[in-house]
């Protein structure tokens, strides 16, 4: 239909984007899931990997390549997303400070472009729109297939929890444990806020080392940090991961009343947050608006960070989990779409909050999306140098900042594989009608 049509196209995988991302205004939305290429193939291997198609979710390949004893290297949180939803962000979880995002764990894509044309592409073999995709938030081309890096997986997962008091030992901490050798398989934390009764929660999952030093511990009205490792156990190794991991946690400077364990599959730890789902779910709770804020900060910025949004911003409750976790830039791939911070290690901070409908409260969209906002501009007048993870901007000006040095790259890839912005419109990068052509 050319550049005279106001047709526009946005893939939608399993519907976990923000703010009508993946939403097309008068155009076409392709539901990805109901794409029906072939079957998912597992290659084991001395380098294992298995090609899906962009529709497929991660628990799927999960199941299936566990038949194979092998699974993905790099995760999300939440399992129930598509393949090319999370490789168009970049896929981060507790595994990302060795293994990196989910796009450094990619060999090859098959992509369809905005001009229509069917492209496989990889490290060797068209490189330039491979990186580009790889982060590109859709606006070059749509992952139809994906071939992914596999490992050999574990059969069990030893899982700790324990509790800091003060951010900076907190931070220092898991800054430690993602520069050493890799003694966890997967570091992350989160920041509690006024929760009543929190460790007796944890029980239902975890066991207090300590049963008599946990029940005297309080956690109400004050803000804690979380520390969530995890430590992989493969056939007949038990004992010695158990020997490990008391070495290791007697270096690191937790409450010791909050030590917190359990030995769970692979399966029930990589997909723990479906457990909350089907709760949420059961509550009604589930299919409200998530008006989620993800945020990267420089480490050297973190304790700024810290103290004025759990300070002063954050001081009643959280409307939901709240992960802040540091990685290795090192990990990361500076050719691909994806847009971080500068310095070598930088965080993760995810508000991960949920608003109850038709609240006027502090439990309300309203009120969220007004706090996130206090935490953007704080961010902004501070010059944290913070970039947003699935970023959301109304203008392209803003966009360009976002960017940075890297929004000529952007705007060329835009131009050579998508030259009339018919993709993904939802992230109001590129407006069709006004792309001029020399």
């Amino acid at each position: 239909m050319g550049p005279h049509s106001e047709l526009t196209v946005a893939a939608r995988g399993h519907g976990h984007s923000l703010q009508g991302q993946s939403q097309a205004h008068r155009g076409v939305v392709i539901n990805m899931e109901s794409l029906q290429g072939p079957d998912m193939q597992v290659h084991p291997g001395n380098s294992p990997y298995v090609d899906v198609s962009g529709g497929e979710l991660w628990i799927n390949i999960l199941h299936e390549s566990l038949k194979y004893g092998l699974a993905p290297k790099s995760w999300t949180d939440y399992l129930h997303l598509t393949v090319g939803g999370t490789l168009s962000n970049a896929g981060v979880s507790g595994q990302a400070f060795w293994h990196g995002p989910q796009i450094s764990n990619v060999h090859q894509l098959e992509v369809v472009t905005g001009k229509g044309e069917v492209v496989t592409c990889s490290e060797k073999q068209n490189s330039d729109l491979f990186h580009g995709v790889l982060g590109g938030l859709g606006q070059f081309g749509i992952i139809t297939r994906a071939r992914i890096a596999l490992e050999p997986a574990p059969c069990k997962v030893k899982w700790i929890r324990v509790l800091y008091s003060d951010f900076a030992t907190f931070a220092i901490d898991q800054e430690n444990l993602i520069s050493a050798e890799k003694i966890f398989d997967y570091i992350e934390g989160f920041v509690i806020i006024n929760r009543t009764g929190l460790l007796n929660n944890w029980r239902s999952s975890f066991n207090p080392q300590d049963p008599v030093q946990a029940s005297q511990f309080s956690s109400d009205g004050r803000t804690l940090f979380c520390l969530e490792l995890a430590k992989y156990i493969h056939q007949d190794e038990t004992d010695r991961v158990n020997q490990e991991i008391e070495n290791l946690l007697s270096q690191l400077s937790f409450i010791t009343s909050t030590l917190f364990l359990s030995e769970v599959t692979y399966v029930e730890f990589l997909d723990r947050v479906h457990v909350s789902e089907v709760k949420l779910r059961s509550r009604g709770l589930w299919e409200v608006p998530h008006p989620w804020l993800n945020l990267f900060i420089p480490k050297s910025k973190i304790q700024d960070f810290a103290n004025e949004v759990f300070g002063n911003i954050l001081t009643e409750t959280s409307n939901g989990p709240i992960l802040i976790y540091p990685v290795n830039k090192s990990k990361w791939d500076n050719r691909t779409s994806i847009v971080i911070p500068e310095e070598d290690i930088f965080y993760l901070v995810a508000f991960l909050t949920s608003a109850v409908p038709s609240s006027t409260g502090t439990d309300g969209l309203e009120h969220i999306l007004t706090q996130n906002k206090r935490i953007l501009e704080f961010c902004e007048t501070a010059h944290l140098g913070v970039k947003q993870y699935l970023p959301h901007y109304n203008a392209q000006e803003e966009w360009r900042t976002h960017f940075g040095p890297s929004w000529e790259v952007f705007v060329r890839r835009k131009l050579a594989y998508d030259p009339l912005a018919l993709l993904a419109p939802g992230q109001r990068i590129f407006q069709k009608a006004l792309i001029t052509f020399s």
